[in-house]
């Protein structure tokens, strides 16, 4: 199952919060040193890399004077103002010593929801990669709402990956990798050496998992990013930060972490923007006729079997389709408004802008 990543191709390394600082600490020098020799190796073994990285609340936190994060919005965005200067100083620093040039890249869902902006930032990060500039990215999270809730910096590296026809979405991380269960808690938890993206054990971690003390992600945006880089074909790992070898050995094929492996084939570009880098404006429910004519048939989705319909969307927005048990069927352009999509007849999303998920 496992492979090694084609030389050449670009790799995408996401670190979380958790691995680069401690509580109340700021930022761990050692840490941030550890991540730049990573992301560096694999510039020296051919493959270009990108850095996406949390920590920029708290790289904040001791400047202010705080224990732990804020809870309030206000105070998170202030937070995370502070702490990415710091943030960038640290890496700037590092990977200098290195004569390796970076560059900060802050994206917003709203950014990569516009398909000439997404275009554009998939263009300038092709031309930093060019030139030899390691692209530092990061949500823009003094002005993002959702986005400093959810934890989303896992799924913003895998939209860099499909952005980037990444070879590989190596996900560094402050355990050895997927485990069975929890083995803070349980310490008869195994690793998971490979799975597929597919396989119902990532459904029950998604399910059971919870979020970090530090980071707002945890498992189950892993196991999401991993999910979404599939579709690309991209396959994911994710595996120990504190290895000092690890992104060497998982690009090499190495038994390293977990290993995620995608789909043999992947979906076309504007269809991979309509799934991931689209926001969803609203909610359609679908019946058992509707689903098979989706996923089977390959059909588009005719008003007829939609039996719900939640959201304020307009003619063109994207919209998720859910089948009548609350599973994630797809997700299309809607070709109706939400006020009129309960009387429209024939194609509500036409398979053209549909893409199944499934």
């Amino acid at each position: 199952m496992r492979r090694a990543a084609t030389k050449g191709r670009p790799v995408v390394v996401k670190v979380g919060s958790s691995s680069l600082s401690s509580p109340g600490r700021g930022l761990d020098s050692g840490a941030v040193q550890r991540v730049v020799d990573q992301v560096e190796a694999l510039w020296r073994d051919g493959h270009p890399a990108l850095l996406v990285t949390s920590g920029a609340v708290s790289a904040g936190l001791p400047v202010l004077g705080l224990d732990a994060p804020p809870t309030d919005l206000p105070g998170s965005q202030v937070a995370a103002a502070v702490g990415q200067s710091k943030l960038m100083e640290s890496y700037g620093a590092a990977f200098g010593a290195r004569s390796r040039v970076t560059a900060q890249v802050l994206l917003t869902r709203d950014v990569l929801a516009r398909r000439d902006q997404y275009l554009h930032s998939r263009e300038a990060l092709e031309r930093m990669l060019d030139l030899g500039i390691v692209p530092i990215i990061n949500e823009n999270d003094t002005v993002v709402v959702d986005e400093l809730k959810l934890g989303d910096n896992d799924r913003l590296a895998a939209i860099v990956s499909h952005l980037i026809d990444a070879a590989m979405l190596i996900i560094l991380t402050d355990t050895s990798g997927l485990f069975s269960e929890d083995p803070r808690l349980q310490p008869q938890a195994e690793l998971i050496s490979a799975v597929r993206h597919t396989d119902e054990v990532l459904d029950e971690l998604w399910a059971t998992s919870s979020k970090g003390v530090l980071g707002s992600g945890g498992v189950a945006t892993k196991i999401a990013a991993a999910r979404m880089a599939a579709w690309s074909g991209i396959p994911t790992v994710i595996a120990p930060a504190d290895d000092l070898d690890v992104t060497i050995k998982a690009v090499a094929g190495e038994e390293v972490g977990t290993w995620i492996d995608p789909h043999s084939s992947k979906l076309p570009a504007r269809k991979l923007w309509i799934a991931f880098g689209l926001p969803a404006r609203g909610k359609l429910t679908i019946d058992a006729g509707a689903r098979k004519a989706l996923v089977t048939n390959g059909s588009s989705l005719l008003a007829v079997g939609v039996i719900g319909i939640e959201g304020d969307f307009d003619s063109g927005d994207a919209v998720e389709i859910f089948d009548s048990s609350g599973l994630l069927v797809g997700k299309g352009l809607s070709r109706t408004a939400a006020s009129a999509a309960a009387s429209a007849s024939g194609t509500l999303v036409h398979r053209d802008d549909l893409v199944v998920l499934v």
